[in-house]
C-alpha cells in the first residue's frame, strides 16, 4: 500500500507542475485594442470652430494662461469658444469670466471670407467693454 501511495503521488505532482511560462497573448491584444482606439480619438481631441484663417508673417504671442476664443464664421455667427453665442450675450458673458481673471487675454479669429468691417467691429465692442489684452489670430503663410 505504502508503494501504490508514493507512486500516485509522485504522478500527481508531475502532472498538476506549476508552469514557469507567461502567456503575453492577452495583454498584446489589450494593448492592441487600446492602441486602436487611441488613434481614433487623438483628431477628435482637437477642437474648435472650423475657420478659413488669414495668413500674415507676424510672430507668435508666447503666454503663460490659455486665452479666451471669439470666432466670427464667414456667415456671421460669433462663438465663444466652441460655444454658439448671440452677439448681444458675447460682453455679459466674456464679464462674468473676466471676474474669476482679471488678466483673460482674448483672441478674436475671424473667417477670412467675413467681412473685415465686421471682425473690427466685434474687437470693438470687446475692448469697449474694458478688455485690454485683444488680439487678432492669424495663421503664418506657407513658404
Amino acid at each position: 500500500m505504502g508503494v501504490q501511495l508514493t507512486t500516485r503521488t509522485a504522478r500527481r505532482t508531475k502532472r498538476h507542475r506549476p508552469m514557469g511560462e507567461i502567456n503575453v497573448t492577452p495583454f498584446v491584444d489589450v494593448m492592441l485594442v487600446l492602441l486602436i482606439v487611441f488613434m481614433v480619438t487623438a483628431p477628435l481631441l482637437t477642437v474648435g470652430v472650423p475657420v478659413d484663417l488669414p495668413k500674415t508673417k507676424a510672430g507668435q504671442i508666447n503666454a503663460d494662461s490659455a486665452p479666451l476664443v471669439v470666432t466670427m464664421k464667414a456667415d456671421g455667427s460669433i462663438f465663444l469658444q466652441e460655444t454658439a453665442i448671440e452677439p448681444d450675450k458675447l460682453i455679459p458673458r466674456l464679464a462674468a469670466i473676466a471676474k474669476a481673471n482679471d488678466e483673460v487675454r482674448i483672441f478674436v479669429r475671424g473667417d477670412k471670407a467675413a467681412a473685415y468691417g465686421d471682425v473690427l467691429v466685434l474687437m470693438g465692442r470687446i475692448q469697449s467693454a474694458g478688455f485690454e489684452r485683444v488680439a487678432l489670430v492669424a495663421e503664418l503663410p506657407e513658404e
